[in-house]
This record gives C-alpha cells, sequence and structure tokens, in this order.
C-alpha cells in the first residue's frame, strides 16, 4: 500500500477509538502538513527495530516522521538502517537523516553529493541540513538545499541562534560561545524556503534550552516573520512543548523524543494536561 493507503486505514482505526462519547480536540488525519509530530529514533536511546515496530503498532496514528539523530544511522549495517525504514512507511512515518552532514561537512566535503546519494538509495525521505557546530555560509545552504531537492528528496534546515547547538554542550560552554541576532536566523529560513526547502527546523538551544529566561521573543518572531506552517520547533522537554501548545495551538509542527509521544498527543487532543493546560486546549473545527 502507498503511504496514503496506510494512512487512511490508520485513521479509520482511530475513528473507532474507545470511549466514543467523551470529546476531544480532531487533528487532521495523516499524511498531516500541520500539527506534525517528528520524534527521535536511536540515539540517547538504543530504539531497535523491534521496540519501533511495537510503537507504531500502537501510537502510529500520532507520528508523522521518525528522526535518526546525530549519525547514528551510520554506525548500522544497512540491513538494520532498511528495517527502520521499511518499519516507517509501512505505519506511514517519513523517516529523516540528523544533522551528520555537518560532519560530512568537516570531514570530507567532497563527499556532499555521496552523501545525499546514499541516503536517496536507502530510502530516506528528508535529509536535515543542520549548521549548529559550523559557520557556513548562507549560499551554501542553499545550495546543498538545491541538491537535496534536485535528488528527489526534501530538504529541511536545521538553524538556530546557539552557535555549537545540537551536541548536548554544556550550558557554560554556550553561554560563553553568546547567541546570535534572531534576525539572521530569520533571514536564513526564508531564504532556504525560497531555494525549496520543505520546513525549517528550529534548534532550541539558545531559546528553550539552555536559555534562562526563555527567549520567547524569538519564538514569536520566528512565527510572525517566518510562519507556523514553515517551521518545526525542537521541543524535547515536557514543559517546552505544552508552552508551545498553550501559546500557538495543536496545530504547531513538533520534534521530541520518542519516549514523550502519548505525553504530547494527550496535550494535542486535548484529554489530560496539567494544571496550567487541563481543560483548555481545544479547537473548532
Amino acid at each position: 500500500m502507498s503511504t496514503e493507503e496506510i494512512a487512511r486505514e490508520q485513521s479509520e482505526v482511530w475513528k473507532n477509538r474507545l470511549f466514543p462519547f467523551v470529546p476531544m480536540n480532531n487533528r487532521d488525519p495523516k499524511p498531516r502538513t500541520k500539527s506534525i509530530t517528528e520524534i527521535r529514533g536511536p540515539y540517547y536511546a538504543s530504539v531497535t527495530p523491534t521496540y519501533l515496530r511495537e510503537i507504531l503498532e500502537v501510537f502510529g496514528e500520532h507520528i508523522d516522521g521518525f528522526k535518526f539523530s546525530g549519525g547514528s544511522f551510520s554506525l548500522l549495517p544497512e540491513e538494520a538502517v532498511r528495517k527502520y525504514l521499511d518499519i516507517c512507511h509501512d505505519h506511514g512515518l517519513y523517516v529523516s537523516t540528523g544533522g551528520w552532514i555537518e560532519n560530512v561537512l568537516a570531514r570530507a566535503a567532497h563527499h556532499v553529493d555521496d552523501y545525499i546519494a546514499e541516503v536517496k538509495r536507502l530510502g530516506f525521505d528528508y535529509v536535515e541540513l543542520s549548521t549548529g557546530f559550523i559557520q557556513l555560509p548562507v549560499p551554501d545552504l542553499l545550495r546543498l538545499v538545491e541538491k537535496v531537492k534536485k535528488a528527489g528528496l526534501k530538504a529541511k534546515p536545521e538553524i538556530g541562534i546557539q552557535f555549537g547547538a545540537g551536541g548536548d554542550t554544556s550550558r557554560e560552554e554556550l553561554e560563553a560561545e553568546g547567541t546570535r541576532d534572531p534576525q539572521i536566523l530569520i533571514d536564513t529560513a526564508r531564504a532556504a524556503l525560497d531555494a525549496g526547502a520543505d520546513i525549517i527546523m528550529i534548534e532550541s538551544e539558545g531559546i528553550t534550552e539552555n536559555a534562562d529566561p526563555w527567549r520567547t521573543d524569538v519564538a514569536a518572531r520566528i512565527m510572525k516573520e517566518v510562519g507556523q506552517a514553515n517551521v518545526m520547533f525542537e521541543a524535547a522537554d515536557p514543559k517546552v512543548f505544552e508552552w508551545y501548545i498553550k501559546n500557538y495551538g495543536i496545530d504547531i509542527n513538533l520534534f521530541v523524543d520518542h519516549s514523550q509521544i502519548f505525553q504530547l498527543e494527550c496535550l494535542r487532543r486535548g484529554v489530560w494536561g496539567t494544571k496550567s493546560t487541563f481543560g483548555r486546549i481545544t479547537t473548532h473545527r
């Protein structure tokens, strides 16, 4: 079956959910173009193919994408990588690389085309184009977007305001680096979208991670000047994704850890929450 047929089948099962007499927020059926939930695969936790299959058999309707963070896929045999991809595609999920292209650019820049071609051969859907650890001129980032699109893949630049973001760097080190002007992020995101990028991943560090207080002003500017539909916020902390939904509604696109799927979905659907959100997250379709 195609991804769309799989998604429709899962949505039909969802319609027959338990306790249909208790209302909850509706979400668009998969494949979704808003309210996207992307989850982290093997990196901080060893998510095996068997474990992933069981997760998706139960929670698949609530998940849209799966990302191999860092270069985790490079440590696996091809057979294992294909297992992950097949399981995801069988449940209507897209599969994305993490930001490993930074490593390729730093160690073997002459093999960027080979990297993109290999990702395509394996069956990935998205190539994430991160620049947290490196200083990459914007025209070069745009050329990468064009290369990915020319290969028939979707491009997902990851952009932030914190140099050195993306590797669990300590707060002290990040504070010493300082943050970039948010306008640089906004201008880069707009240029990448104009070049054909499919969505922009917003790095959390410097905004809601290792930031005290949170830079909610930056999130607001991104929403206003780049557009909610064009961005996905990294939010692998329950307090963070609760804040985004409380302030911007259930249709915001979020990247979370695989362990947080149900907590996030309960919040999106309005079936549970904290004192701050219980009974207050709603929609009008």
